[in-house]
Order: structure tokens, then C-alpha cells, then sequence
């Protein structure tokens, strides 16, 4: 079971009915997205006057989390969205290439129409993402109190809520629970008001 909140959200954006991944085109905000929220679970980022400004904290043991973080701390205090707008495509890459490294996912080379390079994405291990897919709604059960939630569950679903990514949540399911959601996106804090803006700015 992968840790990392963008990790855990590349998988659950991929469709294993139709065997590829979603939401391509946004998908690298919501990846950028999920660092952030990393970064502040781990105290490595606070909220300060809607800009995200870096404090001591405990150093990220993930790579790709560790590297966001030094940009931060280079560039100095940006608001959120700046940096959720910024290199998406690598981000995206380079979560999907610790995810093959960690046999979570097999990756082939292919053309579409003979022509065009593109990548087969397969899940070696089914389970882990029903098992992540669960942990997300269980979130929405009324029964369980808001304050209570694991944020690391709470942030995956309202990342995906945010941005619609429908193999986590479906339209019914967002409409239906859209105060919870509410609720859950003030605990998870300022990345995700800004990835609704981004993505709204690009009308995915």
C-alpha cells in the first residue's frame, strides 16, 4: 500500500474497466496538489496569507516530496496555486515511475495509430487500489465524525472530489455528499480551493 498521496491518487484515477488511466489532462494538478498536502501533513509547509511558506519540519523520506519542498524553500513564499500550476507532466511522470519501480504498476511502450508514442498502464496488484478506493468512501460514512477522519484519507477524496476524477467518485456520489466533502476540504486546507481554481481557470 503505497504512502504517498500522489501515489495513492494516480492509482485510484486509473479505470480497470477500460484499463487506462483518467483524467490525463488534470491530473498532474492534482498530483502537485497532493505534494503540497504532504508537505503540510509533515509540517514542512504552513498556510501564510494564502502563500505557502516553508518551516522546519521533518524531512520527506519520498524523493519526488522532498525535491517540491526545495523548490519552495529556493522560490520563497508563492500563493498555492502557483505552485500546483507548475510542472504537472514531470510530476505526473515521476510518480508513475516510482510506481513501476515499485512493481505497483507495469508500464509499456506503445504507438496509438502506428504513429503517435504512448504508455500501456496495468496494475500488478488489483487489490491495492480496491483497498485504497474503499479507505477514500469510508470517509463519507455519516457515522464517522469529520474531526476523526485519517487526513490521509480525507485528503485523497477530496482531491479527487475537486477534480472530479469519477473512477473515485461518481457525480451521484459528490452531490450526495457534497457537504461532507465541504466539511472534509477545510481539514485538508488551502491546496485544495487552489486546485478548484486552477482547474476551473482551464475548464476541465
Amino acid at each position: 500500500m503505497p504512502e504517498a498521496l500522489g501515489a495513492r491518487l494516480f492509482l485510484l484515477a486509473y479505470d480497470p474497466e477500460r484499463g487506462r488511466l483518467t483524467g490525463r489532462g488534470k491530473l498532474g494538478k492534482v498530483l502537485r496538489a497532493a505534494v503540497l498536502v504532504e508537505l503540510q501533513l509533515s509540517g514542512n509547509v504552513v498556510d501564510d496569507g494564502r502563500r505557502a511558506r516553508v518551516v522546519d519540519g521533518v524531512v520527506p523520506g519520498d524523493p519526488l516530496v522532498a525535491d517540491v519542498l526545495e523548490e519552495l524553500r529556493a522560490v520563497g513564499p508563492r500563493r498555492w496555486r502557483y505552485w500546483i500550476d507548475r510542472r504537472g507532466g514531470a510530476t505526473v511522470r515521476r510518480v508513475r515511475d516510482q510506481l513501476e519501480r515499485d512493481h505497483l504498476i507495469k508500464v509499456e511502450p506503445r504507438r496509438v495509430l502506428g504513429i503517435f508514442p504512448a504508455d500501456r498502464i496495468t496494475l500488478r496488484h488489483p487489490l491495492v487500489r480496491r483497498q485504497l478506493l474503499q479507505s477514500a468512501r469510508d470517509t463519507l460514512r455519516p457515522s464517522r465524525v469529520v474531526s476523526r477522519v485519517d487526513l490521509r484519507d480525507a485528503s485523497v477524496v477530496v482531491l479527487a472530489a475537486t477534480a472530479d476524477l469519477r473512477t473515485v467518485l461518481t457525480k451521484e456520489q459528490r452531490a450526495r455528499h457534497k457537504d461532507r466533502l465541504a466539511q472534509l476540504a477545510v481539514r485538508v486546507g488551502p491546496a485544495v480551493p487552489a486546485l478548484k481554481k486552477s482547474l476551473q481557470q482551464h475548464q476541465y
